[in-house]
């Protein structure tokens, strides 16, 4: 049964045996870090904080701020579904109200020290969702008012519009709730009609509840910790071993946490019916196939937004690959350096060596040894990345332990 010429594939006893095993290796040192440092977050107190002093608060109320951005696309585009402003002043419109979405809080985030990294990251993450969302949101409005040109000019068939009755048709669809549907939906997509699931199953809901929790302490118990000081080549390499394990089981834990636990737990609240958040990305046999399938809505955003217009527009495939890895670059080294507030370029040169490597597994890496590859690329190329910005970071700040 475990030879590869055999027609046997279930083997869900050992996935069973891995998670008991990553449960096991993982509770003595939760336990420990309990024993040695205690509760040192009490959600009590945090909440207690929040109520008292908002205002401490920079990040949420940042996130609060967000919805202006919102309204100016909502209010632009009934604008242009009026005809009372020309497509070119709703470009020029969005132009401004989508570079302000990335610059407002980068500036924020770097001119206000009180905002913490973390705090910095998740901001800056919302944003870059937003941003990629209202960009969505633009485009699918103007090809919806194209097409209604188009089938002004022509006589309408009486058959298909009658089968549209039961859904949402442009202008109707511009409309404050149809909006922050979008906003809150796991998807960067924009559609009139999403799919819908018929109901909400509270066993689904409360079991990706309980996997957020359970995750999340995961997280906060396998960090790594140690001590950076000036290393040779050997003692970095050493160090950068000791990283890379840790280092991978949290965004496996990340992974798991956040495209399935949570993109399915918020879409099962909105009764959002595209499950697809991943595929299986773990089979993969080359660097391109993994960023294809690990991230399926950014993934479609580039496909839909990006890499096809660029196609259209006569670009070649290799240019326009190249284009979307030097725009996921862009917004890597965005949601890290500018939380750091330093700028190395380690996240960007990180997402742009993903060229030569994938064009290098490719060509002369096939089947097992193209998927250890990827897999290799994962557990030590993330590791370096890592201890790049924690060799720069704490010389500048100091009190990284």
């Amino acid at each position: 049964m475990l030879s590869s010429a055999s027609s046997f594939r279930n083997y869900r006893g050992v996935l069973n045996w891995c998670v008991v095993m990553l449960v096991l290796s993982n509770a003595r040192l939760f336990l420990e870090n309990l024993l040695r440092y205690g509760i040192l977050v009490d959600p009590i107190q945090v909440v207690s904080l929040f109520l008292k002093d908002p205002y401490s608060w920079p990040a949420a109320c940042l996130v609060i701020v967000s919805n202006v951005f919102i309204f100016v696309a909502l209010y632009t585009e009934r604008k242009l579904a009026m005809g009372s402003i020309s497509e070119k002043v709703g470009l020029l419109i969005y132009i401004f109200n989508l570079t302000v979405i990335l610059c407002f809080p980068m500036v924020v985030v770097l001119k206000l020290p009180s905002i913490t990294p973390v705090g910095g990251a998740f901001t800056l993450g919302v944003y870059t969702i937003l941003f990629l969302k209202l960009y969505s949101y633009k485009d699918v409005n103007r090809w919806c008012r194209v097409r209604t040109q188009v089938k002004a000019r022509s006589p309408s068939s009486p058959s298909a519009s009658s089968c549209m009755q039961s859904h949402v048709s442009y202008p109707g669809n511009l409309s404050l709730r149809d909006m922050y549907y979008f906003v809150f939906a796991p998807t960067l997509c924009y559609e009139l009609n999403f799919p819908r699931s018929e109901s909400i199953r509270m066993g689904f809901l409360l079991r990706r509840l309980f996997e957020m929790v359970g995750n999340c302490t995961l997280l906060y118990s396998v960090k790594p910790v140690f001590i950076l000081q000036e290393m040779d080549y050997s003692r970095m390499t050493e160090r950068l071993l000791r990283l890379a394990v840790p280092n991978h089981l949290i965004w496996l834990i990340f992974f798991y946490c956040f495209f399935h636990s949570s993109m399915n737990f918020v879409a099962e609240l909105l009764r959002f019916g595209d499950r697809e958040f991943y595929r299986d990305w773990w089979n993969s046999e080359t660097i391109t196939y993994f960023w294809q399938n690990w991230n399926i809505p950014v993934h479609k955003w580039c496909l839909r937004h990006f890499y096809k217009p660029l196609l259209r527009r006569g670009a070649g495939k290799l240019l326009s690959q190249s284009a979307v890895f030097f725009a996921s670059a862009f917004f890597h080294e965005y949601l890290v350096s500018v939380p750091l507030r330093m700028f190395r370029l380690w996240a960007f040169m990180g997402m742009m060596a993903q060229l030569p490597l994938a064009w290098f597994v490719a060509k002369f890496l096939r089947g097992n040894y193209g998927n250890a590859a990827v897999w290799l690329s994962l557990i030590i190329g993330q590791p370096i990345a890592v201890l790049m910005y924690v060799h720069d970071y704490y010389p500048v700040y100091g009190n990284l332990v």
